[in-house]
């Protein structure tokens, strides 16, 4: 069974398959796995329940979030409740649920800012058809290979930038729009320092003691809807009771209209479809513009999304089917701009809330959605009422939860010095460049240092006479035995065959080269293996391979080594090749007679 595909479900029988037809892609894999073991009403109350708690959550981080981004909150909304009941129906995943991440806020900003919501909801249904393609190729377990250097780095990178963007609103500074570059937002928020309010501090700080403190006292109720409701309910009361007291909230920054009457905070009714780009369709200069901005949403989305779902296995013993969660995120992510939602992808907090708050099947999360949607319909008057500072407070204890201090310190106390200069990178270029280019820069420095530690660990060893002990009987005068122990690839093959060169002619006639340790041999390898065969065949010496393993086998068979050098012998083993060898040097010894 290759690593793609997935075992039998327990009592399932397997769909008949034609003669040679390829398995198909597996959508909604976690929903057939729930159903296949058995689901019913104690199930469907413990996903309800669980449902619930999680949308308690994800209220006001999707309406916080979607501010961050530089859009009214009912995008995030939206974003939680059509991506959130898609992606569990479709994807791979049994507990993911998904949303718009804080990760995203880096990524989104300067599209917003740059295009517009159009253009941003344009690049987010790009994206989804990115990650489809990406799941349909099945190139999902291609996320073993982003070194944990590089996700701390650039995860690290991203919760300072979420932070100093808070601070706006924390201390309620008249910056106007922010500029893109980090540099230039730190200059920004410092030439309004003048603007600061005490009020809008009070509020943060208020909300931000009851965030830190609830967890520790009340366990089953989710500390965000405790704190911010109480914060929201003291600062309406000290607006009406304390003279000149005032903080900006959803209702005073954002207006919506309905049916032609305009309200405060987001509209009242529920997500309608329509073009994310407006009437008409988008132009192939703006598709192509945005083309840049939606793959690193579509990478973003990906890494994050398959992430999440690895820590779930990890709580819940399960095993998720990651080409049909990036088929199923892909989905969410090509409906959401429909329906006016952001970019989302799986949620590490929301999903492992989903999983302590019991839930059993993909449906919680649909559960999820849904308890967002009445919360839209019913309850959007009181959104208004959210102080924005409120919001503020809940994303900096989001951006320290993602910025995993602990684990970039231990990382910079005791990892090698190569992967502290990639984690560095990665943060550096997160901070001060973007995203994209922290992971580009930072998977090809680490795929840099790699091949470097790599070759370092493919060792060769020239064995002259039988004064130095090798693993078989010593080789006979005139016959020396070069041994390569390592893989033979681009990065090692030339400090491999360089020793040869120093030898003299006059110390050998037959030599034998034993790629016995060679698990694996690449084209360049192959090229500093044939060039040594034709140097030592221009000397007049004769030259034997001795004992490669399957996979070097085989790239000789299709290289036509002896065809190529009829001078050539390969042989299976080392005994076999000095045999040959001895042949060779004593002409004079040849095989006893049969009896």
């Amino acid at each position: 069974m290759s690593v793609d595909e997935e075992p039998p479900l327990p009592g399932a029988a397997e769909e008949p398959k034609a003669p040679g037809q390829r398995p198909a892609l597996p959508i909604a894999t976690a929903l057939r796995r729930a159903f296949a073991k058995g689901y019913g009403a104690p199930e469907l109350r413990a996903d309800l329940m669980a449902g619930a708690v999680v949308g308690v959550v994800a209220l006001p981080l999707s309406m916080a979030l979607a501010i961050a981004v530089g859009t009214p909150p009912q995008h995030g909304l939206y974003t939680a409740v059509v991506a959130g009941a898609s992606v569990a129906l479709l994807g791979g995943c049994k507990f993911q649920v998904t949303g718009p991440t804080a990760a995203f806020v880096v990524v989104l900003a300067p599209i917003a800012s740059k295009y517009g919501l159009g253009g941003l909801l344009t690049a987010g249904l790009i994206a989804g058809l990115i990650l489809v393609a990406l799941g349909v190729a099945r190139l999902g377990n291609l996320i073993r290979f982003i070194p944990y250097p590089v996700t701390t780095g650039f995860t690290s990178g991203i919760a300072v930038v979420i932070a100093t963007l808070q601070i706006k609103d924390v201390l309620g500074l008249s910056t106007g729009a922010l500029p893109d570059r980090y540099i230039e937002k730190l200059a920004a928020l410092w030439r309004a320092r003048g603007s600061a309010h005490l009020s809008e501090l009070v509020v943060a700080l208020m909300t931000l003691g009851l965030l830190l403190a609830i967890p520790r006292v009340i366990k089953r109720i989710p500390a965000p809807l405790v704190a911010i409701t109480a914060v929201a309910a003291v600062v309406a009361l000290a607006e009406r009771l304390v003279p000149g007291f005032h903080v900006a909230t959803i209702g005073t920054r954002f207006h919506s209209t309905v049916n032609g009457v305009e309200v405060a905070g987001i509209p009242g009714v529920a997500p309608l479809p329509a073009l994310p780009w407006g009437a008409g369709l988008p132009s192939l200069d703006m598709i192509y513009e945005l083309l840049g901005p939606a793959f690193a949403i579509a990478m973003l989305g990906a890494i994050e999304s398959l992430l999440s779902a690895v820590i779930a296995d990890g709580m819940t013993n399960t095993k998720h089917d990651p080409n049909a969660e990036l088929v199923g995120v892909g989905i969410g992510n090509v409906l959401a701009p429909i329906f006016g939602g952001i970019a989302a992808t799986g949620a590490l907090a929301r999903t492992a809330t989903n999983i302590r708050a019991g839930a059993r099947s993909p449906l919680a999360a649909v559960a999820h959605a849904g308890f967002v949607l009445l919360s839209i319909v019913l309850l959007a008057p009181l959104v208004a009422f959210v102080p924005m500072a409120s919001l503020a407070a809940l994303l900096l204890v989001v951006a320290w939860n993602m910025s995993e201090a602990r684990q970039f310190v231990h990382l910079v106390r005791v990892a090698p010095r190569s992967d502290v200069i990639v984690l560095f990178t990665c943060f550096v270029l997160t901070v001060f460049v973007d995203m994209v280019a922290a992971v580009t820069v930072g998977f090809m420095l680490a795929a840099v240092l790699f091949m470097r530690r790599m070759s370092s660990i493919t060792e060769s060893r020239l064995t002259l006479d039988s004064s130095v002990e090798i693993d078989v009987a010593p080789p006979p005068k005139g016959v020396i035995v070069y041994e390569i122990n390592g893989p033979l690839f681009f990065g090692a093959a030339q400090n491999a065959m360089a020793t040869l060169a120093a030898v003299r002619d006059d110390t050998f006639h037959v030599l034998v080269l034993d790629l016995g340790r060679v698990p694996v041999i690449d084209a360049t390898g192959l090229a500093a293996l044939e060039n040594a065969i034709e140097t030592m065949i221009r000397r007049k010496r004769q030259v034997i391979v001795s004992g490669p393993l399957p996979r070097p086998q085989s790239v000789f068979e299709r290289a036509r080594l002896e065809i190529r050098y009829p001078q050539l012998r390969i042989k299976e083993t080392l005994e076999d090749a000095l045999a040959a060898a001895r042949e060779l040097v004593e002409p004079s010894v040849v095989a006893s007679p049969a009896r």
